[in-house]
């Protein structure tokens, strides 16, 4: 058992849930998280370029955790192969009332309602100036909340952040910003991105520009959104957001909370969606793999699946930041064990049909299986 288990956690469950979580953004700041000595080593066959960037290893750190963008260094000597910042809005806000963070322990599991609470733009792009600049930064971008122009919130933070981000992201799938998974329907989702690819190629030009989506859509409305994807030309996708589902088996008190699930619960789910992005847009747009990932086998389903990179966030509360080195070494393993040099050879490789990759992979057919076997119905890491 880790350092954090053995000492952290059995503190932590005696805390509010959002002190826990501003005590460890202040304790990364002050450098008093210990890092495992070969947390940042490299390993040949984890390194990956995606969307014309290099990436150390495919694990990143979801949004949601570095709202502020003020531990992203911290962060990456932790192993991350790249953090993501957010979500920020143009103007700072409080966001939803407390308490609005909540563990389910017996399901490893956490709902929030945060409401995109965060510094605001001018605030995170003041810090990210002053930040020495290695790795790979992303920053996650959401509208204010009595903002009545959804456009010119991102084009403002595509603005104030592009300088300073790797890539961008376009958030319109936060469960608690309401109104903001409306951007998702067709008409006006393609007018969204027409907007923030003209305010990038005027004030970021060559940042990519990824669109982050619900788990909670319906067929029409993945066919839609791949379709305004290929025809707009965004550079990925992330997929997927937490979900407003609370599937059957969960154990825990707040079971019950409103807002999104994120955690174990959302694995399924999420996986699925991304199976039909990556379908959908015949593995032409890079997608990133979030929800629910807990361990390198996680990681390589959600990459077999069709994801270049993955996220990670609400493991981390009940399995510290070790768990990050532990994923990458399972999942340089599972690389080698199925006969995949790279992580690039593996994305997709349960739908050779688009990928091209005919090594057979029983994981891969394994992974492919257990999505299709499920019942294929409308669900009615985490960056709100």
């Amino acid at each position: 058992m880790g350092w954090y288990k053995s000492l952290v956690l059995p503190i932590v469950r005696w805390i509010d849930a959002e002190t826990a979580h501003g005590l460890a953004i202040w304790a990364l700041k002050n450098n008093l998280v210990p890092r495992d000595d070969d947390a940042t080593d490299a390993t040949p066959s984890l390194e990956t370029e995606v969307f014309g960037r290099k990436f150390a290893n495919p694990v990143g750190l979801a949004a949601g955790f570095d709202k502020n963008g003020e531990v992203p260094n911290q962060a990456l000597s932790h192993g991350f192969g790249f953090v993501e910042i957010g979500s920020v809005t143009p103007l700072p806000q409080p966001g939803n009332p407390k308490p609005r963070l909540f563990r389910l322990y017996s399901d490893r599991a956490v709902i929030n309602r945060m409401g995109f609470n965060n510094d605001g733009a001018e605030a995170v792009a003041a810090r990210l100036r002053k930040r020495a600049r290695r790795g790979i930064l992303g920053a996650n971008l959401g509208k204010n909340k009595y903002s009545e122009d959804a456009a010119d919130d991102y084009v403002k933070g595509v603005k104030a952040l592009g300088p300073y981000a790797d890539y961008l992201v376009v958030n319109v799938s936060s469960p608690n910003t309401p109104g903001l998974r409306a951007l998702q329907g067709r008409a006006p989702l393609e007018k969204l991105l027409k907007s923030v690819l003209k305010a990038r190629d005027s004030f970021a030009k060559g940042v990519p520009v990824l669109l982050k989506v619900a788990p909670d859509l319906t067929d029409e409305d993945k066919s839609d959104i791949a379709s305004v994807v290929l025809k707009v030309k965004i550079d990925g996708m992330i997929v997927s957001n937490t979900t407003i589902d609370r599937p059957v088996g969960l154990n825990s008190y707040d079971q019950d909370e409103k807002g999104g699930l994120s955690g174990p619960p959302l694995m399924e789910p999420s996986t699925k969606v991304l199976a039909d992005f990556y379908r959908l847009t015949e593995g032409k747009v890079p997608l990133i793999g979030v929800g629910g990932i807990a361990s390198g086998k996680d990681a390589y389903e959600k990459i077999l699946n069709g994801a270049s990179l993955v996220q990670l966030y609400s493991s981390l509360v009940y399995h510290g930041l070790e768990l990050v080195t532990d994923i990458k070494e399972d999942l340089a393993r599972r690389l080698r064990k199925d006969g995949f040099a790279n992580v690039a050879d593996a994305v997709g490789a349960a739908f050779p049909e688009i990928s091209g990759k005919n090594i057979p992979v029983d994981e891969a057919r394994d992974a492919k299986a257990a999505l299709e076997a499920k019942t294929d119905t409308k669900s009615d890491d985490k960056d709100d």
